[in-house]
């Protein structure tokens, strides 16, 4: 390691903060910038728009066991699955338990970001004060998060309602109240919203555009991703799809007959799933309306593929996000149309090694116990411990080249990742760097017991104090 390593963390959501704590831990100097006033990036509510993802009754679509940082429990009387508020304030006891506060630079914006003569990073931001500055780092870990720059479909013609995003998505009132509404989508934000909607809304239609499993959130009693961790490591994924497949099957029925939905033409966990409980009831229910694409806009009226037109006052598009690094210039880093994001780990640039992405990818779960194991990878590249493969360029294709599912194509699925191997990924390349890094916490094994015991008393007497 260099003695002048001074490292730059662009971003205190759950990403950024444990890559903070990671470099503290390493003994490397460590700047934090971020925009607002918080840790925890998209977890903190605010109702402005334009400001996060999350809305009023936002909660977390992997089970709390499967979010959790593995070094750092969630409490133990927080839910299955922990509402925003509760995410925040669990983002902000690991940041202060772990001295990352101290690194942090609020109500900070990066403004540019670019490559020194000699190969570092220089960074140019606006300060509290609105005034501009500029800083040199050795090493740069960009944690400014994939699900903030809306992705709005392209249709023939004009829409003279409301035409909104999830992104503006805060909640539903009575602004919504005898409103008819269609909800663009069948992914996790859409399904929230069309539930969320048909409480208030006089109508509720949901335009998909293709089949979709939709997984609830609890099986067997158990969180559905609890349940899936219970395969053993030795079980084809085929047969591990094949198997969850017939499970939904039964569970759930035929999706066109009873729903009038799309069917699925691909196994479960082929596209990145849907986590809701009560779509389908609400379909039966007669609160929500499947409908299928559209085919084009027609003042208040929306046309879909199958002829049928409808009168709508709000359409709300759930169609995913950019990943958008407006401090870069495109001829740097441009990722925005990638199929398959060109990253080993998802995490190294090919031309770039002092350069890493810690949570650019999309899990089969939760993101940010892993987003700490690639923060740890980094750290240790950086002191010297790790060797990245010297043909990085053929070890990047080689990794797009043999996905963990076959997933499908297309921006959607251009960092999806299943959780259990990319965590074995991870873990693999740790270990070459000397780090054995133990068993998952499924229902938290007994060598993790006593550090979880430590930790939580730490916080209680933190909070106490």
């Amino acid at each position: 390691m260099s003695a002048q390593a001074q490292v730059c963390v662009i971003g205190a959501g759950p990403s950024g903060i444990t890559a903070a704590k990671n470099c503290i831990e390493a003994g490397l100097p460590v700047t934090v910038f971020e925009m607002s006033d918080q840790v925890g990036g998209n977890w903190v509510f605010d109702d402005r728009t334009n400001h996060s993802s999350v809305y009023e009754n936002t909660h977390i679509i992997s089970s709390r066991v499967w979010s959790e940082y593995e070094d750092f429990p969630m409490p133990a009387d927080y839910p299955e699955y922990p509402n925003h508020r509760q995410l925040q304030a669990y983002f902000e006891s690991y940041a202060r338990h772990f001295g990352v506060m101290e690194s942090i630079r609020f109500h900070t914006r990066v403004d540019h970001v670019e490559r020194t003569e000699e190969g570092q990073w220089l960074v140019r931001y606006t300060g509290s004060e609105g005034e501009p500055r500029e800083s040199v780092f050795s090493h740069l870990m960009v944690c400014n998060g994939h699900h903030w720059n809306p992705r709005y479909p392209d249709y023939p013609g004009e829409f003279t309602g409301s035409y909104l995003h999830s992104h503006d998505f805060k909640g539903v009132d009575d602004s919504w109240r005898g409103k008819r509404v269609l909800v663009i989508g069948a992914g996790n934000s859409a399904c929230d919203v069309a539930v969320e909607a048909s409480r208030v809304a006089d109508y509720v239609g949901l335009s998909v555009r293709s089949g979709q499993w939709f997984l609830p959130k609890f099986m067997f009693g158990r969180p559905s991703d609890v349940v899936g961790s219970w395969m053993p490591a030795w079980m084809p994924s085929k047969v591990r799809q094949i198997l969850f497949t017939l499970l939904l099957r039964v569970l759930q029925g035929d999706y066109r007959k009873h729903y009038g939905l799309p069917k699925p033409e691909r196994l479960v966990l082929s596209h990145h799933p849907t986590i809701n409980s009560d779509l389908l009831d609400y379909i039966r229910h007669g609160r929500i309306h499947p409908r299928p694409a559209i085919r084009e806009l027609k003042g208040d009226k929306v046309q879909f593929v199958d002829g049928r037109e409808e009168a709508y006052d709000i359409l709300m598009a759930c169609t995913g996000f950019r990943i958008s690094f407006p401090f870069f210039d495109k001829a740097l880093i441009d990722f925005e149309n990638e199929e398959k994001v060109p990253l080993y780990r998802r995490m190294m640039h090919a031309d770039y090694d002092n350069l890493y992405f810690i949570g650019l990818f999309q899990p089969l779960g939760c993101i940010w116990p892993l987003a700490d194991y690639q923060a740890k990878l980094a750290c240790q590249e950086i002191l010297g411990n790790y060797r990245r493969p010297a043909d990085m360029g053929a070890a990047i294709q080689h990794e797009l080249a043999h996905p963990h599912l076959d997933f499908e194509g297309g921006s959607r699925h251009s960092t999806e990742v299943d959780y259990h191997k990319f965590r074995r990924d991870l873990k693999k390349e740790l270990k070459k760097a000397g780090l054995d890094i133990g068993q998952p916490p499924r229902g938290r094994p007994a060598h993790y017991k006593n550090f979880f015991r430590e930790a939580n008393s730490s916080r209680a007497q933190a909070a106490s104090s």
